[in-house]
């Protein structure tokens, strides 16, 4: 049961980073006014869609 919590864990990690790679590459794709809409600049979006995803 230890061996199964622990790939448990493991297994939503990474898919909790692939979760974070998606989206912030989706922020790199919106353009100007979807940004506004959610109160980012440009430069905010590339560094946050930028960042690697083991990065918080």
């Amino acid at each position: 049961m230890v061996i199964i919590g622990l790939v448990k864990r493991v297994v939503d990690e990474c898919l909790r980073l692939l979760n974070r790679q998606r989206t912030r590459r989706q922020l790199l794709l919106l353009d100007q006014t979807s940004l506004k809409d959610i109160g980012l600049s440009r430069s905010d979006a590339l560094k946050e869609g930028t960042k690697p995803m083991w990065r918080s």
